[in-house]
């Protein structure tokens, strides 16, 4: 009679055995009602009077569905992301809430739609990492109770009508054409900046109209064309003396003289 009780005993206990792994949390209920949180490793678990849940509190990826949104500016727009969370309190995910992966997951789709009517369209596609740490701090502020901490949000991909991708399209063309405007009449102005000091230095320098004249007909010396015009600097002329220049504007005059 006490090895058939100690059978009985010894099979109660080999089928009342539960293992919970290192990376779950056990829920135990006794007649129903909560009991404690079981840790890695074997459990027991007595039928019929108790029962137990397992909770996975490793952190999950969830892709949040496409969303339609409309923003602040009236934009309609489609959205969507993906949320990592983890179970902190896994008596909590079980007692507070019903299938809180569901929970999260809709608590997500509201939220990220509020949030997209709270901002223009400018905004949510320039400052998308700021968008997403507002919408993650809404969230998890809204599952602590659950026992959820919501780690990070990620805005995937937003999806703008045809006709206003087209239109975003020519704003960033006309733009990058009123830079290139803007860049050419730098350029410009610097260049004329120069030439007026060069000028301005060249004027100031004795002999250095002689030497700038000497590198043009250096310069002249490799062209093969017949025709040259050159002006000669009334600086050259005066090398030469106050009479001489006289005779040589006079010799001018009379050779174009003759030819007329």
């Amino acid at each position: 009679m006490i090895f058939v009780l100690l059978g009985i005993i010894l099979f109660i206990i080999l089928i009342s055995i539960r293992q919970v792994s290192e990376y779950e949390r056990g829920i135990k209920f006794r007649f129903g009602k909560f009991k404690k949180i079981m840790k890695p490793g074997w459990n027991l678990v007595l039928p019929i009077i108790e029962s137990y849940r397992k909770v996975d509190i490793r952190t999950k990826a969830v892709d949040v569905p496409e969303q339609d949104a409309i923003t602040k500016d009236n934009v309609s727009i489609r959205i969507n992301a993906v949320i990592y969370y983890k179970v902190f309190d896994a008596s909590k995910a079980i007692l507070a809430v019903e299938r809180y992966q569901y929970a999260v997951g809709q608590l997500a789709q509201t939220t990220m739609r509020n949030a997209v009517g709270a901002i223009s369209l400018d905004e949510l596609l320039s400052e998308r990492d700021k968008i997403s740490t507002e919408i993650c701090k809404v969230i998890d502020e809204a599952t602590d109770p659950w026992g959820i901490k919501v780690e990070n949000v990620e805005l995937k991909d937003v999806k703008l009508p045809e006709e206003m991708q087209r239109v975003i399209a020519k704003v960033a063309e006309a733009e990058r054409e009123k830079q290139a405007v803007i860049t050419k009449a730098a350029g410009e102005r610097e260049a004329a900046d120069n030439l007026a000091a060069a000028a301005t230095k060249l004027s100031n320098s004795p002999g250095a109209l002689h030497l700038r004249t000497l590198a043009t007909l250096n310069d002249l010396s490799s062209d093969q064309s017949n025709t040259i015009i050159f002006a000669i600097p009334i600086e050259v002329l005066s090398a030469f003396g106050q009479d001489n220049v006289s005779k040589a504007v006079n010799k001018i005059k009379n050779i174009t003289k003759k030819e007329d």
